[in-house]
């Protein structure tokens, strides 16, 4: 097999696919999915090979209806062999949660917009900054090894705000590394950016964080998400976050619609001769139950309709 390349440059071989669609895809959707299917969701996911499942949030119920259910969706994760399912707590009351049922990993969200931040957590980015120091005392106290990661949200502009200052998303990413996170990734949360804006602020970045940049997040809002990971690719990123049906948005950034399509992006890679471990077939199926569970709201992506192409198979 030889190693995938663009425009001379080599590629990295295997990349990472973290499914968000049952926390970043079902929270902006006014189904509620059953428990139930839930479970079901993270059974196929996992057979189809899927290995990071971000399962829910944890956030009052009052608030979020979809995912009140999280710890439970979470306790059934943890009883698959080798799967690493985070969840996302917007506080330190979400981190304890966290904590109390021994999740591995935890995403914390801090818009780079201060408006959006206002909206999202009635708190300015440096207070959350603040609230993430707590968050690792609190870790650190309990003796768990729970993996903080800081989702850098609205990083490359917001539909409250407008433009997002790229020495601001930098500045943000040195105060949470000196917080004391483990990794962070960066956020297209309203499908603004272009591959030109992920190439310079991933470049920014990777001087400041290096390789505690652990992922890209792109909303396909406006077609570009397959091009800003194929950006963020040619500079070393192999994680990427995406939703089974392309579900997904923010509740409070008007204008966020759906994740790049799970499908999409093994399609991308695959035919690229890039690995993700992820079986074609087995994740269009899932796809299926997704929009099965999910009859009248909004799906996305391309592959699933057309399908593959004669000329290709799609290794794992």
């Amino acid at each position: 097999m030889t190693t995938p390349s663009l425009f001379g440059k080599a590629l990295p071989t295997r990349v990472v696919i973290r499914e968000m669609g049952l926390r970043d895809g079902l929270q902006s959707i006014a189904t509620i999915v059953p428990t139930a299917a839930k479970l079901e969701w993270i059974r196929d996911a996992y057979a189809a090979g899927e290995r990071e499942i971000e399962v829910g949030s944890f956030v009052p119920p009052r608030l979020l209806p979809q995912l009140a259910d999280t710890a439970e969706v979470l306790a059934y994760a943890q009883t698959l062999p080798g799967l690493l399912a985070s969840v996302l707590v917007p506080n330190l009351k979400g981190a304890q949660r966290a904590l109390e049922g021994n999740a591995e990993s935890m995403m914390v969200p801090l818009s780079a917009s201060h408006a959006h931040s206002l909206a999202n957590l009635r708190k300015t980015p440096d207070d959350v900054v603040a609230d993430i120091a707590q968050m690792r005392a609190e870790r650190d106290a309990s003796g768990r090894r729970t993996r903080i990661e800081v989702g850098m949200s609205t990083a490359f502009g917001c539909t409250i705000q407008g433009q997002v200052d790229e020495d601001e998303v930098v500045r943000l990413v040195q105060a949470v590394l000196d917080a004391g996170v483990d990794t962070v990734s960066l956020a297209d949360t309203v499908g603004y950016a272009d591959p030109a804006m992920v190439s310079r602020l991933f470049e920014k970045v990777l001087k400041v964080a290096g390789d505690r940049l652990a992922a890209a997040h792109f909303h396909d809002t406006r077609g570009l998400a397959i091009a800003n990971v194929m950006a963020a690719l040619q500079l070393g990123i192999t994680r990427f976050d995406a939703s089974t049906a392309g579900i997904g948005g923010c509740p409070h950034a008007p204008g966020a619609s759906g994740n790049v399509a799970a499908e999409d992006l093994v399609y991308l890679f695959a035919s690229m001769g890039i690995g993700t471990g992820i079986d074609f077939d087995q994740l269009l199926a899932l796809r299926g139950k997704v929009a099965q569970w999910l009859q009248g709201e909004a799906t996305h992506g391309s592959v699933w309709r057309a399908g593959l192409p004669k000329t290709m198979g799609v290794p794992a």
